[in-house]
């Protein structure tokens, strides 16, 4: 493997778009346009909303600051957006690690043959764009197969060389919104030993999915071999969290902890084995599956999974009517049940289940 040195530069712009100046003619003929547009559809009515809820800013009193952080976060997800938005067919990890593991640390070696594996595969890897662990997994993956999503610090953290002119850099001031992106995009989240920053992420992921805010999806965590890093983070969750009842049983299947590689990127890629996404359609719950179960498998859900329901049973069925803004997974079977929305934990374990049915 060959090794660098992290590029000290800092990309020029704080990686936003430069944008061309309007005049106000021109802005106020595009507001007047957007807002007589009589389409109606989903995403003008909700430009309508923003634009009014702007206007209503000038009316109060909130402070300058106040405004300058809005303005700022909306720039800079609007700039992501667009950058992530041509990528939007293929699935994406996110890497989190410490900025501080140096090259021949074997946490070092193995974020680089994760990342190596899950391009192998045709995912995309999405890191801070730091050096250390962020550095393994865009040089593993490839410039080709990553993103860089950094944050602007005043000290220790800079874009790589890898990434730090590639269209898929973007930086932000705010970690909120950086976090939003990095949860918004991913459909699995790795983890390496870290620092304050890598257990927030973490945390953070677990807290969206175990309270329902974000959509299940693997949650792996990697250490090499004869690292006990995660072994003793799982102990406190044992022991100070489990043991007091602050978190369900069924909550620690909301992750997994690895050694290999190999295995991690095979959790993350059974996941998808036949379960391919979720949608929640009024009270009930849409799993969309790669292949339909037959009525034994159907019963056997009913049988083994009732605990998941508020009432009725699970029913298999096509499309929802409610689904058809994504034409593209109209073909897809559905698992369709009133969801009591209590337990994440048991939630993935239906998943897992699924996935390991039989073809």
């Amino acid at each position: 493997m060959i090794q660098h040195t992290p590029s000290q530069r800092v990309a020029s712009g704080e990686g936003l778009a430069p944008s061309v100046p309007q005049s106000d003619q021109d802005l106020l003929h595009d507001v007047q346009r957007l807002m007589t547009d009589p389409s109606g559809d989903f995403k003008t009515t909700l430009l309508k909303e923003m634009i009014a809820s702007v206007l209503k800013l000038q009316e109060s009193d909130i402070d300058v600051l106040d405004v300058k952080i809005l303005h700022r976060a909306m720039k800079e997800l609007r700039h992501a957006f667009t950058v992530f938005h041509p990528y939007q067919h293929i699935r994406k990890v996110s890497i989190f690690g410490s900025a501080r593991i140096p090259p021949e640390d074997p946490n070092f070696q193995l974020a680089h043959r994760f990342a190596r594996l899950l391009s192998e595969r045709d995912f995309m890897v999405i890191t801070g764009a730091g050096p250390g662990i962020m550095w393994a997994g865009h040089e593993g993956a490839g410039r080709d197969h990553s993103f860089g999503v950094n944050i602007l610090l005043p000290f220790e953290q800079s874009p790589n060389s890898l990434i730090a002119d590639d269209k898929k850099l973007v930086n932000f001031k705010y970690f909120f919104s950086r976090k939003l992106l990095f949860v918004k995009e991913s459909h699995a989240t790795a983890l390496f030993p870290g620092g304050f920053g890598t257990l927030d992420e973490g945390f953070e992921v677990l807290t969206l999915i175990q309270t329902g805010k974000t959509n299940p999806t693997p949650v792996v965590f990697l250490e090499a071999p004869g690292c006990d890093y995660w072994e003793r983070w799982l102990d406190f969750i044992r022991q100070q969290l489990l043991s007091r009842a602050l978190i369900h049983d069924s909550d620690l299947a909301l992750f997994k902890v690895f050694h290999e590689a190999e295995a991690a990127v095979e959790e993350i890629q059974t996941f998808y084995h036949r379960y391919h996404s979720l949608r929640f359609v009024n009270d009930h719950l849409a799993i969309r599956l790669q292949q339909a179960l037959t009525d034994d498998q159907l019963k056997r859900v009913n049988s083994e999974f009732n605990d998941l329901l508020e009432e009725g049973t699970f029913r298999q069925s096509s499309a929802l009517l409610q689904e058809q803004d994504e034409p593209e997974l109209s073909l897809l079977s559905r698992l369709v049940f009133h969801y009591n929305r209590q337990d994440a934990g048991r939630l993935r374990k239906l998943i897992d289940w699924l996935n390991a049915l039989p073809a």
